[in-house]
């Protein structure tokens, strides 16, 4: 690759042909101010925070959008420039609310903590406040316009990263605003509550509807019992919110934050994921091995996922898994098996998740299916944000919990079951089990790394006792379309289709990328996050869900079999084709 060499405040610094001025500038350690950049996103300049002198120009250049060139003179901070990103956030601080305290974003806002760095005081220019309602039409997000600075990332993240477009710049000049394309109400559009704009935000203009106060009400009520699961990729990413390192595993801290909180029972979604296992590797034994239903087969336990195929993909829907998500299953099982061994009357049962994900709150009520047991299955969903808020808020110290144990009988789990949280992990999850049902025989290797890591699509051959099995994963929807095509076209021309299995997920990296995880995720964040999986999965006693003993004494007591007529009952769903608007 191409280098070229320039200088940054009088040092030479050499770089890759094409590195902007803001990432040279980090090479250097020195920082640059930005607001409308994030890494996941291309640059475009938007706020203007960022400006730089170059040698040569009449006018200052913004570092984020331009290309550092061959024996280029920078200055990246002189008294006037850094006079300038003072105005510029000011002006912006003008037509923002100064409602700082209420905001769900206090103390983790990007503008905020820039008023800070640059000593701003007071506000020199009149204010000029819009007022315009809050979106609170989905149960997933809320949109508050009166705090957008028009960064744009909202828009291209649901535009670019996931293919949804469901965000769009509206208005002009003063006027313009982001909004749902049409000026339609989000729910209304085709929104599929992934989060993504939330987690990109860098104020508080999109957030997670909270839920926090249903679940302190029901903990608080003596005549309920709280039931309380959480996801895989929570364990490692909630000590973000208390300082640990991205990526640190903290499975029994959480569960014993959980028990001070005053849930009655803590479960395990790693668990309902061992169990979603079953029932998908046997549904794709069967239509693989056996040709009952159509190949590929589509793995479904992510509800933004689901969404997105139900609205721009509904003729694959034969192709999806009937599986319902880890969350949907054990939530089932709570007030239908545990119910029973316990004795308690399931409508006296509030069971609450914690996940990395905002969609997951509109997964509990997506359809009938999610009332299996007789009743709403799973009462609420709450982010790993919002249990962080419940933490501090409870006056808990974190740091130094003792590590504690999930009861049971739904907390044990296997690595197959905690790898669900990052992209490829359901597949390699049901890789691991299909190879058993198939073979009779344990994989020598249980570790399947041809489909880990980052790269948007990953495509590989399993052999299967002589038997090629074509899979892909994809994760971050705009990458799914290729995957899809593909299969779209082959069936179409009558020939074997390229793919046997398909997994997607709809964030970048999977679930510890997901849209209710803590501010701030970037690859090199994600990627910490996947390794605190991995090593879950390593130091499990059992690797694979089929061995989970008490998976198996779930079956033999109640569910009987996977894809049995009970299993079906409780842990499969069906899926209907969306219109893209509702209006």
């Amino acid at each position: 690759m191409k280098t070229i060499t320039a200088t940054i405040n009088g040092i030479k610094v050499e770089v890759p042909e094409g590195t902007s001025i803001l990432d040279a500038a980090k090479k250097m350690q020195v920082k640059i101010p930005t607001l409308c950049h994030h890494p996941d996103l291309p640059a475009w300049g938007a706020c203007g925070i960022c400006v730089v002198k170059v040698a040569g120009s009449p006018k200052m250049l913004r570092a984020c959008a331009t290309p550092l060139e061959d024996g280029m003179e920078v200055i990246t901070h002189d008294p006037e420039i850094v006079q300038v990103r003072k105005t510029v956030i000011e002006l912006i601080l003008s037509t923002h609310p100064d409602d700082c305290l209420y905001c769900p974003r206090n103390q983790n806002c990007e503008l905020q903590r820039l008023a800070a760095e640059f000593g701003v005081r007071e506000q020199p220019y009149e204010k000029n406040i819009v007022e315009l309602p809050k979106d609170t039409s989905t149960p997933s997000l809320v949109l508050d316009p009166s705090k957008c600075v028009k960064c744009g990332r909202c828009v291209n993240v649901c535009q670019g990263m996931q293919n949804v477009w469901a965000l769009e710049f509206l208005g002009r000049g003063d006027g313009t605003r982001i909004a749902p394309a049409g000026d339609i109400a989000l729910n209304d559009s085709p929104c599929i509550k992934c989060g993504q704009c939330s987690a990109h935000c860098p104020v508080g203009a999109i957030y997670e509807k909270d839920d926090t106060r249903r679940v302190w009400e029901a903990i608080m009520d003596p005549e309920i019992h709280t039931v309380v699961q959480i996801a895989p990729a929570v364990r490692v990413a909630i000590g973000e919110a208390f300082g640990y390192e991205p990526g640190t595993l903290l499975t029994g801290k959480t569960y014993a934050a959980l028990r001070r909180l005053g849930f009655d029972a803590i479960f395990d979604t790693n668990f309902g994921a061992d169990l979603t296992i079953m029932e998908e590797a046997s549904e794709f034994v069967e239509r693989f091995a056996h040709g009952k239903g159509p190949i590929p087969l589509i793995t479904t336990c992510c509800p933004s996922w689901v969404d997105y195929l139900e609205k721009y993909y509904p003729e694959m829907i034969p192709h999806f898994s009937s599986a319902k998500s880890p969350q949907m299953m054990l939530a089932a099982m709570v007030k239908t098996y545990y119910a029973q061994k316990k004795g308690i009357d399931p409508s006296k049962i509030f069971m609450v998740s914690v996940m990395p994900c905002t969609s997951k709150k509109y997964e509990i009520e997506r359809d009938e299916n999610m009332y299996s047991s007789g009743y709403k299955d799973q009462d609420a969903s709450i982010t790993t944000r919002e249990l962080a808020r419940m933490i501090k808020s409870a006056g808990i110290d974190f740091h130094n919990l003792p590590d504690e144990e999930a009861d049971q009988p739904l907390g044990m789990y296997t690595g197959a079951g905690t790898i669900f949280g990052v992209t490829g992990g359901v597949m390699e999850a049901a890789v691991r089990t299909a190879y058993y049902f198939v073979t009779g025989k344990e994989m020598e290797k249980v570790e399947y790394t041809p489909i880990r890591g980052l790269d948007g699509v990953k495509e590989a051959t399993l052999d299967i006792d002589g038997t090629q099995v074509r899979i892909a994963v994809a994760h971050s929807i705009s990458n799914v379309q290729y995957v899809l095509d593909r299969v779209k076209q082959a069936l179409k021309e009558g020939k074997e289709p390229p793919y046997h299995f398909i997994e997607v997920m709809a964030c970048r990296g999977g679930c510890v990328g997901g849209g209710g995880q803590p501010y701030g995720a970037t690859d090199e964040i994600r990627a910490k996050r996947a390794a605190g999986i991995y090593t879950d999965d390593e130091r499990s006693v059992y690797r694979c869900s089929h061995q989970n003993p008490a998976i198996k004494q779930l079956y033999e007591e109640f569910l009987e079999k996977p894809l049995s007529e009970k299993a079906h009952k409780y842990l499969h769903t069906h899926y209907t084709p969306r219109p893209l608007y509702l209006k």
